[in-house]
């Protein structure tokens, strides 16, 4: 219900008003707690197996993983934000008792000038939230150095995609959109298999496992994210490539024996997954910027609040996908 409107139970019941004291209000029930405890064991259960669901594949691990990984990392940032005027007034109150004191003097410090214990909390809080994320952002990581194996299926796939092209192009069925898309596919395909073999050994080095030194690592993880950024920026183009496509269809293609209830159904559906695919490659655009340079672009709070955007669309898919 919108703030705009009102609720039944708000109008006044168009009793007359009584003339005499009203009778004394009936006594609220007592909140049912035992019924909420006798409840919580059957809502856990089924909210644990609803999480065991997401889990049970490889793709509902690395975006659970995901989810996990930049919210924390948000979090961290928040709360080590919000504790920064409390650690400058406290460095300022130090500073300026240093400054007020003859050189000779002993400088005994107060726990007044430090801050309060409520601020040291926050900050543990944020360490630990902030070593939770670079703990899931490394299993994410070693999880993917089998991703050089999903690729060459990819390939394979491409490969036989490219076979059925050439043979219709010797029929003259192949179109300029088939060819289009097809290198596109090859492109990003090219891109995503430099990326990942650069990041695995880069990974694996900094574990000893190869034997690239520091400076190589660093050089390979940045351009390993610069092959990422390619893949996404071809990603975006074909996206809105794909939508351009769509819009030039003919009625009879758009609608063939359909309904218009059907098209109207899938046509929205297309269009949100669109558009939920348009923002997650959006969001990851300017970290990949960000992770190819080696300075840096962007903030800490800012890589956690970009990249907790693909994380909670692809978590809200997924707990969609997996409700019973």
């Amino acid at each position: 219900m919108s703030s705009t409107e009102i609720s039944t139970t708000d109008l006044p019941t168009g009793d007359p008003v009584p003339s005499s004291a009203a009778p004394p209000a009936p006594k609220p029930k007592p909140f049912p707690l035992r019924e909420l405890i006798a409840a919580t064991p059957s809502n856990l259960d089924a909210f644990l197996a609803h999480v065991q669901r997401c889990l049970q594949t490889p793709s509902g691990i690395d975006t659970c993983l995901l989810f996990l990984c930049y919210t924390s990392r948000l979090g961290a940032s928040v709360l080590a934000s919000v504790t920064q005027p409390a650690i400058q007034r406290s460095a300022e109150k130090l500073l300026a008792l240093a400054n007020s004191l003859p050189p000779s003097a002993t400088l005994v410090l107060n726990a007044k000038v430090f801050p309060s214990p409520s601020v040291a909390i926050i900050l543990e809080l944020s360490k630990r939230l902030k070593a939770f994320s670079a703990l899931l952002s490394e299993t994410r990581t070693f999880l993917r150095l089998w991703g050089l194996l999903g690729m060459y299926f990819w390939a394979r796939r491409l490969i036989l995609q490219w076979r059925h092209l050439a043979t219709s192009s010797e029929k003259g069925q192949q179109s300029s959109s088939d060819r289009v898309e097809t290198s596109i596919a090859w492109t990003q395909l090219i891109a995503c298999v430099v990326f990942q073999a650069l990041e695995n050994g880069a990974y694996l080095s900094s574990k000893n496992v190869l034997g690239w030194a520091p400076a190589t690592q660093g050089k390979a993880a940045r351009w390993s994210a610069r092959f990422w950024g390619t893949f996404v920026g071809i990603e975006i183009g074909r996206l809105f490539y794909e939508s351009h496509k769509r819009s030039q269809r003919t009625r009879a293609e758009k609608f063939g024996d359909k309904s218009v209830a059907v098209v109207v159904r899938e046509e929205n559906e297309w269009t949100d997954t669109w558009r939920k695919n348009v923002i997650r490659n959006m969001a990851w655009a300017p970290l990949t910027v960000h992770w190819s340079l080696e300075q840096g672009l962007v903030s800490e709070m800012a890589v956690g609040a970009l990249a907790s955007i693909p994380g909670f669309l692809q978590m809200r898919d997924l707990w969609r996908k997996t409700a019973e």
